[in-house]
């Protein structure tokens, strides 16, 4: 924190800091400089003057050892703060006789103090917290036998035993087993996602289902929920724009402060009575600290990040929660961030005397090796395919290579002309397929559809975002109609299709319009547009480090809908922000003249000024409450373990899929599209 801060400024000390209220050593001293003070006034009354004057002087030092030791060392290394002005003024308050004043102040000083390292410290706890979803055992096998050890002693290759209601004590894959884990403590998301062999597990996902191996993938220490608590600690000391301009109000505040303190009370030793000066002069040393502005927006920004974390949502930094709270545009990447990121292949249209089967046959040798997700569609309707040899990827456009004595090509309609096909390729980009087009030595063989499905809660992630006042746009790299014909079923009116990763980063400002403007996309291909955007906002990030670390802001999850609520809570938290500068700023500026001119007591500002600061410790606090947005309808998740289906059988599929491209004429054979709650794609051959 800010040397003009009064609270803790060590992060140790936060990590480790009281669980309870009572606990607060600053409380502790106020309470009993409280006690001693109440004690004093009753021994005066009683008429022990003396006495009564050694008792205050005690309760001065109980309240004043929570701060003026830290003041004196920050002074040794040429640092001048907020308990800078207190100790000052509370050694004139004792100066002049005013014990109690001096104690007064003392305590609610104290008070202060200890109740912002109190939030401080709850916050940051809320997040290590993370930390114990790890179980503090985990079973493996090694050697043929099950054996149980610490999280720490697992090594890369190990495999562990995870049995039902367990945690995964660190990351890997199933390699055996099936069921279901709970991702809520991690990803936010509140349904569980069905798992089988092969697929990821992360740290501290709950086994919900049979007991399954898994085999470890990272050291407990480097799992993606240490990482992520680590990365939000790091992003919680980031300094936003707000806090920034506080921290510009109060730095040069305090010797300001002081100076005019200084000034007030040589004016008054020339010009009237000097201790009556002097007295005003530590009055207004009071009631100009800026103590209650240099906490405003650190306390709101600690509380804004710490309770995101918990919904999903890495923001890093005080600077990405103030930006997020000012987004007024949106684009959205159309694969993996609007889509599933799953393309299949949907339909086959070939020319006469030419099989659906064989012509997927060879648009898969083609895609062999390739790590396209076009091509992995292909690939999994045709598992079987040979290997074409020569092969050559031409960026933006296809592949061509030679299978036996036939040279094949496969890519865009732009570039293997369609011919005869073409008016079918029209009716498949219409209803939302990306075609490529297979050509072998020169003639035209198939159009082969492929379509990856909208996210079920697409449509109504963009309703919120649009009901937040926020601009939707989508921007994609795909052919124009597919592009249009998915934004129309997501509601969204702005479309830019056919771009390279160059042109999206490109034509942000355009989209942009001089207003603030995030772009969502997977972190790796959408980089450049990330980093141009006033957010970058990295979709289903768990455990990726690329996305994590370009992004300004990381959903782990995988759920659209997390990003309105994202959203949302940012443009809180800087509310909270300005709300805090704001009354900050008020009390100092009403403050300064009435303590100047005599019209406010020492005792008096002292309450006010300190009853304002924990007034914004308060408000600070409410950035750590986060609120479900009206109107949001999460459905349960489907049931599809890999491509095999253990949901609702396949009758629903239309009410699940949306409409589906219709049945091709005689001469063309199909592929059923599968989805979440429907079957896994099956070729079916409908002519020649």
């Amino acid at each position: 924190m800010s040397d003009a801060c009064c609270g803790p400024q060590d992060l140790a000390e936060l990590d480790s800091g009281p669980e309870e209220l009572w606990q607060v050593r600053e409380l502790q001293l106020a309470t009993l400089a409280a006690l001693l003070l109440g004690a004093g006034w009753i021994v005066g009354r009683i008429g022990y003057d003396d006495a009564a004057v050694a008792v205050e002087l005690i309760a001065v030092c109980a309240a004043a050892s929570t701060f003026v030791p830290d003041a004196v060392r920050n002074l040794r290394h040429g640092r001048i703060g907020v308990g800078t002005l207190m100790m000052i003024a509370a050694i004139g308050a004792v100066a002049l006789g005013q014990f109690a004043e001096a104690a007064l102040l003392g305590i609610l000083f104290s008070i202060a103090e200890g109740l912002e390292h109190y939030a401080v410290s709850r916050t940051r706890r809320g997040l290590r917290s993370l930390l114990a979803l790890v179980p503090p055992k985990a079973s493996v096998i090694r050697g043929g036998s099950e054996i149980t050890v610490a999280p720490d002693d697992l090594v890369v290759g190990d495999v562990m035993v995870i049995r039902p209601g367990e945690r995964a004590a660190t990351d890997g894959f199933i390699r055996s087993g099936q069921t279901s884990l709970d991702l809520s403590a991690i990803t936010g998301e509140s349904v569980p996602v069905e798992a089988g062999p092969g697929s990821e597990i992360h740290a501290g996902a709950i086994n919900g289902g049979g007991a399954i191996e898994v085999e470890v993938t990272a050291l407990a220490a480097d799992s993606s929920l240490a990482r992520i608590v680590h990365i939000v600690e790091d992003a919680q000391e980031r300094k936003g724009a707000g806090q920034r301009i506080a921290d510009r109000i109060a730095r040069p505040l305090v010797p300001a402060i002081m100076i005019l303190s200084a000034l007030i009370a040589a004016a008054g030793a020339l010009f009237g009575d000097p201790m009556l000066w002097l007295e005003r002069a530590l009055v207004v040393l009071v009631a100009a600290s800026p103590c209650a502005l240099a906490i405003a927006v650190p306390l709101t920004v600690v509380a804004a990040i710490g309770a995101a974390s918990r919904q999903g949502a890495l923001i890093k930094g005080g600077a990405a929660v103030e930006e997020l709270g000012r987004i007024k545009v949106i684009a959205l990447d159309k694969t993996g961030t609007l889509t599933r990121n799953q393309p299949q292949v949907v339909e086959v249209v070939t020319v006469d005397g030419v099989g659906a089967a064989d012509a997927l046959k060879l648009a898969a040798a083609l895609e062999a090796r390739s790590e396209h997700p076009l091509a992995q569609a292909i690939l999994a309707a045709s598992p079987d395919a040979p290997v074409a040899s020569d092969v050559t990827s031409v960026p933006g456009h296809g592949l061509h290579g030679r299978l036996g004595e036939h040279h094949l090509r496969l890519g865009k309609p732009s570039w293997v002309t369609p011919g005869i096909l073409a008016g079918e390729i029209e009716r498949l980009q219409a209803a939302g397929a990306t075609v490529v087009v297979l050509a072998c030595d020169g003639n035209v063989l198939a159009a082969i559809a492929v379509r990856d499905e909208l996210r079920p809660e697409a449509a109504e992630a963009v309703g919120l975002l649009q009901r937040l006042g926020i601009t939707v746009a989508m921007l994609t790299g795909d052919n124009t109609r597919t592009a249009q014909a998915l934004a129309t079923q997501a509601g969204i009116t702005t479309v830019h299709a056919e771009l390279l990763p160059e042109d999206k980063s490109a034509l942000l400002p355009t989209i942009a319009k001089g207003r603030p403007i995030a772009m969502v996309g997977d972190g790796v291909n959408d980089a450049p547009a990330l980093a141009t955007a006033d957010v970058g906002i990295a979709m289903g990030a768990m455990g990726t480090d690329v996305a994590i670390e370009t992004a300004d802001v990381a959903l782990m999850g995988e759920d659209l809908r997390h990003l309105p609520q994202v959203l949302a809570h940012s443009r809180r938290a800087r509310r909270i922000m300005v709300q805090n500068i704001a009354f900050s700023l008020a009390i100092i500026t009403i403050l300064i003249p009435l303590a100047s001119f005599g019209v406010l007591g020492l005792a008096t500002v002292v309450f006010i000024h300190e009853s304002a600061e924990v007034l914004v410790i308060l408000n600070a606090i409410r950035a750590a409450r986060t609120r479900a947005l009206p109107g949001v309808n999460v459905p349960p998740r489907s049931s599809q373990v890999h491509g095999v289906n253990i949901g609702p059988p396949k009758q629903v599929a239309d009410t699940c899929c949306g409409p589906m491209i219709p049945d091709p004429t005689p001469a063309v054979a199909s592929v059923d599209h599968g989805c979440d709650c429907c079957a896994p794609p099956r070729i079916s051959h409908t002519g020649k």
